[in-house]
């Protein structure tokens, strides 16, 4: 027979941290139950594993770079009538992810772009898929950087270990001739092995407005839209409109 701390030291070494952390607990469970011991080895093992569960979801969670949360049972379709509430559930099967194919909202400023591809980011988190959410001048900041530091390539490796990659409000900035060059080598690098959401606020006939060279536009264009679907979102800002008390303000604030 063990003693509790041979069964503690033992579990150690297994790395069972969240079942030795509960072991006391654990036990006092059995006994109230009268627990067989593999009804209790199951029921540790089952603490362990949705601990680690629990544990691995939280990390992606930090990890996923979200400032604001938005959740889609938040998003107002009364205001937004070019995108359906079914429609955007057909998206949470999450088939597009194991597809490897992309998601574009175009529209724009204040018409729930950002709103959604957040939305669909954190129930993607929900179900276990590690994401990575920025904006697209903090992600061509965070290229830049590893450019100059010599590690692009380790850079987009990182960012290519991500099951979604959210890239939001592209376009709103113009981008000069390296910014353009390394995020079509990261757009390259997840063409057909991961998947991505872009939110942006010009149709891709107007890319070239914030792109320098049309020689990089074009092949960027060409592999989001491959694999996609796209969603064209029209109507006036939500923003201005709760400003404004609910009234029209149409061809206010777009682009």
């Amino acid at each position: 027979m063990h003693t509790f701390d041979e069964v503690s030291r033992m579990m150690r070494s297994l790395n069972l941290k969240h079942g030795r952390e509960s072991l006391n607990a654990l036990l006092a469970q059995a006994g109230d139950q009268e627990l067989s011991p593999l009804q209790w080895t199951g029921m540790l093992l089952g603490h362990e594993l949705n601990e680690r569960e629990q544990q691995r979801r939280a990390t992606n969670r930090r990890k996923a770079g979200i400032q604001v949360e938005k959740h889609l049972d938040e998003f107002d379709y009364r205001h937004q009538t070019t995108i359906t509430k079914r429609q955007v559930a057909q998206l949470l099967d999450f088939q597009f992810i194991d597809n490897r194919q992309n998601l574009i909202f175009i529209g724009p400023p204040g018409v729930g772009k950002t709103h959604l591809a957040t939305g669909i980011a954190l129930k993607a988190l929900e179900q276990g898929c590690k994401v990575w959410f920025s904006t697209a001048l903090a992600l061509t900041e965070d290229l830049e950087m590893a450019e100059i530091r010599g590690r692009l390539k380790a850079r987009i490796a990182q960012l290519c270990r991500y099951d979604l990659v959210v890239i939001d409000e592209l376009g709103y900035l113009p981008m000069n001739r390296q910014n353009n060059h390394n995020l079509f080598q990261l757009i390259h690098a997840l063409y057909e092995y991961r998947s991505a959401i872009l939110t942006t606020n010009k149709d891709f006939t107007r890319w070239g407005d914030f792109f320098v060279d049309e020689n990089v536009a074009v092949p960027i264009v060409d592999r989001l839209i491959h694999h996609a679907q796209i969603f064209m979102l029209g109507g006036d800002s939500y923003r201005l409109r709760q400003k404004m008390g609910g009234g029209s303000v149409a061809g206010v604030g777009q682009n």
